[in-house]
């Protein structure tokens, strides 16, 4: 077949952006699509040709097969590569590459088929030998099945979709219970996210290590295996920090862990790149269990890329090619030690909900054994439209310690302004002494405390001695001077060029003052960067505090009554009727924002007043819904009475249970 001359990258963002650079050094002539939602991204400039494939939607753009195949026809690519995510996994995409006569830059129909569904992957492998973990995988299972089966697998148990990756959808259940209230929540995502609500069981292991083998094979016969990759760092089982190799293996379960993860390939007739995940027992690292099999290039293939030295796109090009692999097992070696951070636009303080905004400032970090893949550009606005991740930044040394310094150090220098990230998030993590010591488990993180929101800061007047707020104080009066000054363009203006004009809505510049590179968003907001450190200083807006603490004072110092969004996104579901009464705590509906469903729960018991309906789409901090006060059961008996409606009775008094203290309507009854 010989090498592709031109193909179509069918993903954003930074994989994108990664395997357009590779196309490039192989001297390919690259294609990109891209949603209306990034037609200003790096990718598309990046690109030696770019075609818009529909509307921001993922469903109507990169999740369609039909556009996707339509753009590489048009455009004469000869191959698509699919990246990870959207349909790099799908199916269907394959064959319908296959019908059109493209390339698919991934696995056959087989692989796709088998481990696109982890119910069949998981008796699959188990057929071929490699061992399993406990659980019960039906693919008609009802809800009423699955928790009858959940004693004979015991607790706790992880409830997880069959289609799909990343996470998304999976919970843990440590009894019957939270197992009934877990179901038809993981449906819900399911079926939102990969179109297929089927479920699987498995026995939760506590404090595991997540361990994941990297896969190449030819159409020659030849499945070699680069190592292993721990990504036992996670949040609500989406890997936040990965490393190779792990610190927990020895030499012997490492050849024992990839002999294990190439014959699961090659049970499947495996093409290209892939990765088998296992989970290995913290308590006993010579055991390990398949997870599932990911048909695809993963987030975290960079740290395998730096510790080996082979480029993994380039390999999938040339098997997707026809061509043999030019290295055997014996020629793996694995130098040094590599690390990644994820980058996620997402606020810690506000439990990890995604954030959105208008990139002010970046900088990526440079230095000795740093890498960065990213797909971002100043003046580009994040969105909700899709996943969280904005950024990889990864770190190689000579050993583990020298890897993990590396890291932290190139976290210091990013400068992202604008948007909400989780960098502060990376450097508290890498900081702690079991990562440090290596002494990792997949609930790690979610034992830590919760991060503590940082003081926005007012930028006093006498200039503070915290670098942060010294630097927004400074950049205020920069501003007050200038809007005193109208008159003068040349003290007013800021980020200018010859020819050039600045967008009204995205107005911001970033400037150097001293170490420190500060912003100016639309709203006034001042974002800073110094010391390593970033933090937003918010226009004061002394009637809203007013109104606010006046607002306290009414409630006595209650919880705010309105239930407002987290986080911008869609009304998912909602789990009262309006005019139920509901405790504090108890959920009241679910938003659903770059892959993540997040449930708003009373803050007070009440009745529920809902504002919002299913497919809304809601702003962060949106009120979408308030709880009344009820009326106590005496109050109800008075109220009788002064109507004339005599005393209390088995037909008007309020009746205990659910709905205890509140008024009996018909929807209640029914």
């Amino acid at each position: 077949m010989g090498m592709f001359e031109r193909v179509l990258v069918a993903n954003r963002g930074e994989i994108a952006v990664r395997v357009i650079r590779t196309l490039k050094r192989l001297g390919i002539r690259s294609i990109a699509v891209y949603s209306d939602a990034d037609a200003g991204a790096p990718h598309v400039a990046l690109a030696d040709e770019a075609v818009r494939i529909g509307p921001a939607a993922a469903s109507e753009s990169y999740l369609d097969p039909a556009r996707i195949v339509r753009a590489a026809l048009e455009t004469g690519a000869q191959a698509i590569h699919p990246g990870y995510g959207f349909l790099s996994e799908n199916a269907a995409f394959g064959r319908a590459c296959a019908e059109a006569g493209i390339v698919f830059v991934g696995p056959g129909a087989l692989a796709l088929e088998v481990m696109g569904d982890k119910i069949r992957a998981k008796r699959h492998v188990e057929a071929s030998g490699v061992p399993v973990v406990p659980g019960v995988s039906e693919p008609d299972a009802t809800d009423v099945t699955l928790a009858a089966a959940a004693p004979g697998i015991g607790f706790p148990i992880l409830v997880k979709p069959s289609a799909g990756g990343g996470g998304k959808g999976m919970q843990v259940a440590r009894d019957q219970a939270e197992l009934e209230q877990a179901l038809p929540a993981a449906r819900r995502v399911a079926r939102a996210a990969f179109g297929d609500d089927t479920l699987l069981l498995e026995r939760f292991i506590e404090r595991p290590r997540h361990i994941e083998v990297q896969v190449l094979a030819d159409a020659h016969g030849t499945v070699i295996h680069l190592g292993e990759r721990e990504c036992s760092l996670q949040r609500r089982h989406q890997k936040v920090v990965e490393e190779a190799p792990s610190p927990l293996l020895d030499t012997a379960t490492r050849a024992r862990i990839g002999a294990a993860a190439c014959e699961a390939a090659r049970s499947v007739e495996y093409l290209g790149a892939g990765t088998v995940e296992f989970l290995v027992s913290d308590a006993a690292p010579d055991e390990f269990f398949f997870i599932e099999m990911n048909t695809r290039l993963q987030v975290e293939h960079p740290v395998t890329e730096l510790v080996t030295g082979v480029d993994l796109v380039e390999q999938q090009l040339r098997i997707a090619a026809g061509e043999p692999l030019a290295i055997a097992q014996d020629d793996v070696r694995m130098t040094g030690h590599a690390i990644e951070a994820r980058v996620y636009a997402e606020s810690p303080e506000r439990g990890f909900l995604p954030s959105t905004g208008d990139v002010l400032a970046w900088r990526a970090p440079t230095g000795e054994g740093v890498r960065v893949d990213a797909g971002i550009s100043e003046q580009q606005r994040i969105t909700a439209d899709y996943d969280p991740m904005i950024a990889k930044v990864i770190a190689h040394g000579a050993d583990r310690a020298e890897a993990v310094d590396r890291l932290d150090a190139a976290l210091a220098d990013t400068v992202l302004l604008g948007v909400e990230t989780n960098v502060a998030f990376l450097r508290t993590l890498l900081a702690h002494p079991d990562v440090r010591a290596g002494r990792l488990d997949t609930g790690l993180i979610d034992r830590l405390p919760a991060a503590a929101a940082s003081a926005p800061g007012s930028a006093a007047a006498d200039a503070p001695a915290d670098p942060l707020a010294g630097a927004a104080h400074a950049e205020r009066e920069r501003m007050a001077r200038a809007a005193a000054d109208g008159g003068h363009a040349w003290a007013r203006e800021r980020g200018w060029r010859i020819g050039g004009e600045r967008d009204g809505e995205t107005d911001a510049a970033a400037s150097a003052a001293g170490d420190a590179v500060v912003a100016t968003a639309p709203d006034g907001t001042v974002w800073v960067h110094a010391d390593g450190r970033t933090a937003a200083f918010p226009r004061p807006d002394r009637r809203a505090a007013l109104e606010a603490r006046l607002a306290l004072l009414e409630r006595g110092g209650s919880a705010d009554p309105d239930l407002r969004a987290p986080m911008p996104g869609s009304v998912t579901t909602i789990l009262v009727a309006d005019g139920d009464r509901v405790e504090a705590g108890a959920p009241v509906l679910a938003i659903e924002a770059m892959k993540m469903e997040h449930r708003v729960t009373a803050t007070v018991a009440g009745l529920a007043r809902i504002r919002v309906a299913v497919g809304d789409q809601v702003a962060r901090d949106q009120v979408v819904a308030r709880v009344e006060p009820a009326p106590d059961a005496a109050d109800v008996a008075d109220a009788a009475d002064a109507a004339g409606t005599g005393p209390a009775t088995s037909e008007n008094r309020p009746r205990a249970g659910a709905h205890d203290a509140a008024v009996p309507n018909a929807s209640h009854e029914e």
